[in-house]
């Protein structure tokens, strides 16, 4: 068996000699054949048999090709061999932990399969490998032999650690992704909480990412990420940890770190970030950050809560100024703003499925004549004790809290049947700007308008201008949508986002009402008299009919309609009602 045993690995002379013989006449019957030998070498495997008495270990010839770099000698007994594996030469003691059967003492063996890291020396590079195989015992218990596979797993655990590295690390960045950033702030929140330490959270966006992306491209974009990443990682101390959030966030944690180091912390990075201009294939791009950050476990008790204050003060800094730091702090105002949400929000909710949520109609009159020409429904939500909230305190809550489409949908409803109930009158309702692109709601008015033919051309849906201004192009396709259906179109609130009269002649809208805070104080004011009046000036020549809101006296009224405006509502005419005003006394047919 001789030509199965690696002269290399198997000492022939010196003291030496004997033990390798002894353990070469142990083998596998298998393991002695050349043939056999040839294979595992083949395959990259060596087999080898550890003779314990005498602390000799013997392989075959393929062990030469995986240990390579390794003198054969110190592979040659379990002592040396043991002291090669890291951390320890534990990894193969361990396998004879367990007693073998009294059935397997003799003839079976007991199965193993370990991995473990071989290195010749501290600057070695490591050699994994992978051994199975199976020991034997003497008559006692005691493991007498060991016969064995080995192969080297350098490949494998190479793959192994890119997809670990890939599973924790952010592809872009090489930074750790948000699954372990999360998973790293509740640890050293838990570990400031247990040393009575402070840690601080800091939330790092790029300051509009967006326009890059549109100005360059997402690939320099990408670019831009990747280099703000290094350049906070240079001015990051040795303990700190670092991670990707989301597209333009990082996540940084500084452990030990106060109040007033977190200030000269943040400074170091915004400037760090702000100072030097990114080279990108695109060319050179200015870039600057804002930073909200929160002290933990003093205002965060767990990670969850340290991310999301972080981000809400991060918000507050972008808002305030980019570039900057703000920090978050204790706010009785907005809990008390956001307790009031949760239950304006739970009140909204309950009132849309208890069917609470009614409207209330306001006269628009002829300038000239004071007849009524349509009448503008108003949301109102009537509470469980019966008190009425209007629109000004439902409307905005709703808005912010995405739920105006549901109450928009609502309110079609409401206005529709109406029509269809009195077909003298003409009705106008109010739309928020996330409702011209919700689907459902179109899909809801063109089965209404179906349902009931005519009503139609008495329905006047407004939009308010700066739902007009976002996207032209957006609210053209939508006017367009409406007045196929015979509806008519008004831009509410002009004035407060100044739209070009280019874009009014472009939309196509049939109505332009002025924004009350240029008419409530004509009488008094000369700049608003200009204005006023110029825009009613203007509408004229392109067509457009003009309603004034807000309207607070006579005198105003008589401005308005020497100037040419065409109709007015407000105080002075009579505030919104729940009680339908063509039905009274004073109801008058609707004119065009």
């Amino acid at each position: 068996m001789t030509s199965a045993i690696s002269p290399a690995v198997n000492p022939s002379s010196g003291a030496d000699a004997p033990q390798a013989a002894h353990a070469s006449a142990r083998l596998p019957q298998a393991t002695q054949e050349p043939r056999v030998s040839a294979i595992l070498t083949a395959l990259g495997r060596a087999a080898f048999v550890w003779d314990i008495p005498s602390d000799t270990i013997t392989w075959t010839e393929g062990a030469a090709s995986i240990f390579q770099g390794i003198d054969p000698l110190l592979l040659a007994t379990g002592a040396r061999y043991g002291r090669l594996i890291e951390p320890s030469g534990s990894a193969r003691t361990n396998i004879f932990s367990a007693a073998p059967t009294a059935r397997r003492r003799f003839e079976e063996g007991v199965p193993y399969f370990i991995e473990y890291g071989v290195r010749a020396s501290a600057s070695a590079p490591m050699l994994w490998i992978e051994e199975a195989g199976c020991w034997f015992a003497d008559a006692d218990g005691k493991a007498v032999r060991v016969e064995g596979i080995v192969r080297l797993e350098n490949e494998r655990r190479a793959r192994d650690e890119q997809l670990i590295n890939l599973s924790r690390n952010d592809a872009l960045t090489g930074e750790l992704n948000r699954t372990y950033l999360t998973a790293a702030l509740a640890e050293a929140i838990e570990e400031a909480a247990r040393y009575r330490t402070p840690v601080a959270f800091m939330m790092i966006g790029i300051d509009h990412l967006a326009r890059i992306n549109n100005a360059f491209g997402f690939d320099v974009a990408d670019e831009v990420i990747s280099d703000v990443a290094r350049r906070i990682r240079r001015r990051l101390r040795s303990g700190d940890i670092l991670g990707r959030f989301s597209g333009n966030r990082f996540g940084v944690i500084l452990k030990n770190c106060g109040l007033d180091e977190v200030s000269i912390a943040a400074e170091r990075l915004l400037a760090g970030i702000r100072e030097e201009i990114v080279m990108t294939k695109s060319g050179p791009v200015s870039v600057t950050a804002s930073i909200g950050a929160v002290l933990a476990p003093r205002y965060a008790q767990t990670a969850d809560e340290a991310i999301n204050r972080a981000q809400e003060i991060l918000e507050v800094a972008k808002c305030r100024r980019c570039g900057s730091l703000a920090v978050w702090r204790p706010d009785t105002e907005r809990e008390a703003q956001r307790r009031i949400n949760i239950r304006v929000t739970d009140e909204i909710v309950t009132a849309l499925n208890e069917r609470r949520i009614l409207t209330a109609f306001e006269r628009v009159v002829d300038a000239r004549t004071r007849e009524a020409a349509f009448y503008e429904c108003l949301v109102r939500m009537q509470q469980q004790n019966g008190q009425i909230v209007l629109a000004p305190d439902v409307v905005p809550v709703a808005e912010k809290l995405g739920l105006i489409r549901l109450v928009d949908h609502r309110v079609l409803e409401l206005v529709i049947a109406e029509l269809a109930e009195t077909p003298h009158v003409q009705l106008s309702l109010n739309i928020s700007p996330e409702t011209t692109m919700d689907v459902d709601w179109w899909a809801a008015i063109e089965a209404l308008m179906g349902a009931h033919p005519g009503v139609a051309e008495r329905l006047i849906v407004e939009i308010t201008e700066t739902a007009a201004i976002q996207d032209v192009d957006d609210v053209q396709r939508f006017v367009t949508r409406l007045k196929n259906l015979g509806s008519r179109i008004a831009i509410d609130d002009f004035g407060a986002g100044y739209t070009s009269f280019r874009n009014l002649r472009k939309l196509g809208v049939d109505i332009v009402k002025i924004d009350g805070a240029f008419v409530q104080n004509l009488a008094r004011s000369s700049d608003d008299r200009a204005f006023v009046q110029t825009l009613i000036d203007l509408a004229r020549r392109l067509d457009i009919r003009t309603v004034a809101e807000w309207v607070q006296d006579e005198q105003s009224a008589a401005m308005l309609r020497d100037w040419g405006c065409d109709f007015i509502q407000g105080r002075l005419i009579g505030l919104a009602s729940p009680s339908r005003p063509w039905s009274g006394p004073a109801a008058v047919p609707a004119t065009n």
